[in-house]
């Protein structure tokens, strides 16, 4: 008989799983020049932040605070900046890569017994699902639940959002001891905190392993190639909601 689903982990995407920096900083260019009518010079901190939040950052630093309404021009910005990532789909493999141990890692922790899988990320949801179909990653996660950029909170609040509609959608109430997160950067250690889950934070990033560690991550790997060392993690840190 199949183990019922308590479990639930939960994947950033860029650093974590892929690389396309590269195609998401022009596709970002393109999208706030479109909505602002200047130009991209400055780029804002990116680690651990939502599309949402970079963007208000990003107007600021480029001098180009808009008199819309917040709602207005962030929903007009997310529209531009799907349609230019979209334009991009074919350059994800070409200029980017997905990133060492990633899809054996997402393949056997969603093997788990009673694992549902899913999405925390700063992308806007279609963007987020556009690099996982791109590297063949999209079949191992419930993105319905996931938490995403388009969303007008930070990484913390985005997770607490996500373990709800993971409730809702299966009927289970996803403890604390029972979530984990899988990240690379010392501010998604922190939403992990804020929002109630074990944190696995791999320096494939721009935090050093010694970051991590300081910035309180329960299990600190180089990168996800170990596959074992992966599995380990979210068996041992949900161990007690797995025999409880």
């Amino acid at each position: 008989m199949e183990e019922p689903i308590h479990r639930l982990v939960l994947w950033n995407i860029d650093l974590t799983l892929v690389d396309v920096g590269r195609v998401t900083r022009a596709a970002y260019a393109d999208a706030f020049a479109a909505v602002t009518g200047r130009p991209l010079v400055r780029l804002p901190q990116t680690a651990g932040r939502t599309e949402s939040e970079m963007f208000f950052d990003a107007l600021a630093l480029n001098e180009a605070d808009s008199s819309a309404p917040v709602e207005e021009v962030l929903g007009e910005f997310s529209r531009e900046l799907a349609s230019a990532f979209r334009a991009r789909r074919s350059l994800l493999t070409e200029q980017g890569r997905l990133l060492p141990g990633a899809l054996a890692a997402v393949a056997e922790v969603g093997g788990l017994p009673g694992v549902v899988q899913t999405l925390l990320t700063g992308a806007i949801k279609p963007n987020a699902i556009e690099k996982l179909q791109a590297f063949a990653l999209d079949r191992f996660f419930d993105t319905e639940i996931g938490g995403y950029g388009s969303e007008v909170f930070p990484k913390g609040a985005l997770l607490l959002n996500a373990r709800g509609r993971a409730a809702e959608k299966y009927g289970v109430e996803f403890a604390a001891e029972a979530t984990v997160y899988i990240a690379d950067s010392a501010r998604d250690v922190a939403a992990a905190q804020i929002g109630g889950a074990w944190s696995v934070a791999v320096a494939s990033g721009r935090s050093s392993a010694a970051e991590l560690r300081d910035a309180g991550a329960d299990v600190v790997l180089a990168d996800l190639a170990d596959t074992a060392s992966v599995v380990r993690a979210v068996e041992w840190l949900t161990a007690a909601a797995a025999t409880g």
